[in-house]
């Protein structure tokens, strides 16, 4: 059976669309026909690599469908409750399928279930899909199938895929609040110069008398956010187009990741923020079966920072040269020592996937404090930023009409 995409038109004459299976496109016309549907177009998901616009329902290409972090956790977890009670891997599939109210989530497991159907392996499937199915979730689900034991590796993978978007949710909440404060803080700023110090500032215009420096200094600056302001804003914003377009070159990209483990706080941030994702990444591999260097592969690539990906590159090569894993990364210098102690450990007592999963939980931790100390710390300055510069402005107004005052 293959997966098909339809628009039909209801009882009440409204176009409706969906994703429904069948053995040809001539079934699926009469499928939607006992279901008291008028079809209009019926195309196969299946058939297409490409990404074609049938009434208003966008078919995903292959290549390029995606899943989020959320869907990939619910979906991991479903198929793993039912394969784990022996459903099987095909009509597991089609249930999740129809679980799903997500018309992509639907579509890519329908299509990962026609491969099934059609011979392949549930990796090779999902192979298909690089865009939704990573390497390593595909290792992964290499391992359970040829080990037996798909349903606990799923398991495994949807506490994985859980606690990822945990950790990456737990960072953008922390930086939420000090951001939005900085931004407002700027605007307010910004709007006083522009639209409340010029009128304050006119009373001066009639007096001939030298003026505080600090009025002079406020004054210059609301006349240049008046008349250049606009471009400035612009400029900026081309600024931050052409940076992010210059990153793109491998070059450039690579001098940016190389001052980024630099930088005082936030090269501390990148390194346990990689660190982290890399003990975890490498337990749930060691642990599920997949050998280590195909492990310590994969889990080099879910590293965002280059330069540690190149010292994960290095660690793979002398592993694969006959060193031990914690001399490796021992040499190379970059990983965290607490996490080369602990990969000692688990070498030499036998527990490596334990350790590293241990390491892993002790890095996210290190990073919730590392997080609360720098955004603790944020908070307070940006305040403390705003309240300087108001009180600025508000001094260097004062200060001609406390003369004024005296000369009168």
């Amino acid at each position: 059976m293959g997966a098909f995409s339809y628009r039909a038109l209801n009882e009440a004459g409204k176009s409706v669309k969906g994703v429904m299976e069948g053995d040809s496109e001539r079934q699926v016309r009469s499928l939607l026909r006992a279901k008291k549907l008028k079809p209009l177009e019926v195309t196969s998901i299946g058939s297409k690599d490409e990404a074609t616009d049938t009434g208003g329902f966008h078919l995903l290409p292959r290549r390029r469908a995606k899943l989020n972090t959320r869907d990939l956790s619910l979906v991991t977890r479903q198929l793993a409750s039912l394969v784990k009670s022996g459903l099987p891997l095909d009509e597991a599939l089609h249930a999740t399928a129809r679980q799903n109210t997500k018309q992509q989530v639907k579509q890519i497991l329908l299509q990962v279930r026609t491969k099934v159907l059609e011979g392949f392996s549930l990796a090779q499937a999902m192979g298909e899909l690089p865009g939704a199915f990573n390497e390593m979730y595909r290792a992964l689900v290499r391992a359970g199938e040829s080990s037996g034991y798909l349903g606990p590796v799923l398991e495994r993978l949807a506490d994985y895929t859980q606690n990822s978007q945990a950790m990456q949710q737990r960072i953008k909440l922390a930086m939420i609040y000090p951001t939005v404060l900085f931004i407002v803080s700027i605007s307010v700023i910004v709007l006083l110069m522009a639209f409340v110090v010029p009128d304050l500032v006119k009373i001066f215009d009639q007096n001939k008398r030298q003026l505080p420096l600090i009025t002079e200094m406020l004054i210059a600056t609301s006349n240049f956010i008046i008349n250049w302001g606009i471009y400035c804003f612009f400029a900026l914003v081309a600024l931050v187009i052409g940076i992010r377009r210059l990153l793109r070159i491998d070059a450039w990209q690579l001098r940016w990741h190389r001052l980024q483990l630099r930088l005082p706080v936030i090269g501390n941030l990148v390194r346990q923020v990689n660190s982290a994702r890399f003990a975890a990444t490498l337990s749930l591999l060691s642990s599920s079966g997949v050998p280590l260097l195909q492990a310590l592969t994969i889990a080099g690539q879910v590293m965002s920072n280059r330069i540690l990906q190149a010292s994960c590159e290095q660690v793979t090569n002398a592993v694969r040269e006959g060193s031990s894993l914690y001399r490796a990364m021992e040499n190379v210098g970059t990983f965290p020592p607490l996490l080369v102690q602990l990969v000692a450990s688990g070498e030499t007592n036998g527990t490596l996937p334990q350790q590293l999963d241990n390491a892993a939980r002790d890095q996210e931790r290190e990073l919730e404090d590392v997080l609360g100390v720098t955004m603790g710390l944020l908070e307070p300055l940006t305040i403390v930023f705003m309240g300087v510069s108001v009180c600025l402005i508000v001094l260097a107004i004062l200060l001609p009409i406390l003369d004024l005052n005296k000369l009168v």
